[in-house]
């Protein structure tokens, strides 16, 4: 019998391959595979999802606190930061830190501070404490979830187009290290916001933060070169040139990442 969209003849041999090929991916779960070799088997991602979710709750107990304490300081690596916070002011409107604890927190509202930006995704100990500690001095607490290693997609853009110019100032912008997140949206605020040109935005991506071009991280100064390259040279707005211009998947294909680079990233247990 005859498939429908089958020929016959010589186009035999070709369908009865891609029928054996269709069976063996019944047979063989490759997606499995892949999360299998990367760490990612079905119980270990059920856990990871349970720890996030437990955060994205109130702190109720006294247990809670001191699990929060310890994902925040140990899991989430802030006894590093209890010496180095990578805390700078770009402008009189805009600071840039690495992940903030509430004793951090409570400096910044000191420092005038009005509003606190996480570019990180929730679930994990020290984003219930921050947000508590927020509530507490009386700082707004907005989020924008930014990529270390991929081109922003247009949907986190326009979110920052629509975020950032309504926040009220001065705004800590921060990420887990404070390198490159914290770059990345340091730039979109000095573009957006400030009106800089793309070359003053580019400075907020240096080896002065912690951030190192020469790895995969370096799409981020791919994005903003393109910017300048094909959006501020051809005159065009930030919001024309990203729904006009801007090509996301087409940007990782020019990044020159060094092997040793990346792998000094990891070790550094960067996100």
């Amino acid at each position: 019998m005859t498939r429908i969209g089958q020929t016959t003849g010589g186009d035999e041999a070709s369908t009865e391959t891609e029928d054996a090929t269709q069976d063996l991916g019944e047979v063989i779960d490759f997606a499995a595979l892949r999360d299998r070799a990367r760490g990612r088997t079905p119980g270990r991602k059920a856990r990871r999802r349970a720890r996030a979710e437990r955060w994205r709750r109130p702190l109720e107990t006294l247990r809670d606190r001191r699990e929060a304490w310890g994902s925040l300081l140990f899991a989430d690596h802030g006894f590093l930061r209890l010496a180095y916070r990578n805390r700078h002011q770009v402008t009189e409107r805009l600071w840039r830190s690495a992940q903030p604890s509430p004793t951090d927190i409570a400096t910044a509202a000191r420092l005038g501070i009005r509003t606190v930006v996480s570019l990180r995704a929730d679930g994990f100990g020290g984003d219930p404490l921050e947000r508590e500690a927020c509530a507490r001095h009386g700082l707004n607490f907005e989020r924008v979830v930014l990529q270390s290693r991929m081109a922003p997609p247009k949907a986190v853009l326009r979110q920052a187009m629509e975020v950032f110019p309504r926040l009220e100032a001065p705004v800590l912008l921060h990420c887990k290290s404070g390198a490159d997140r914290a770059g990345l949206g340091s730039a979109l605020w000095m573009i957006l916001v400030e009106g800089a040109s793309a070359e003053e935005a580019q400075r907020q991506l240096s080896l002065k933060f912690g951030h190192i071009k020469h790895a995969r991280t370096g799409v981020l100064d791919v994005f903003l070169e393109a910017w300048a390259q094909t959006g501020e040279a051809a005159g065009l707005s930030f919001a024309e040139w990203v729904e006009t211009v801007y090509d996301p998947e087409s940007l990782p294909r020019r990044v020159q990442a060094n092997p040793i680079a990346d792998a000094l990233l990891s070790l550094m247990a960067r996100e």
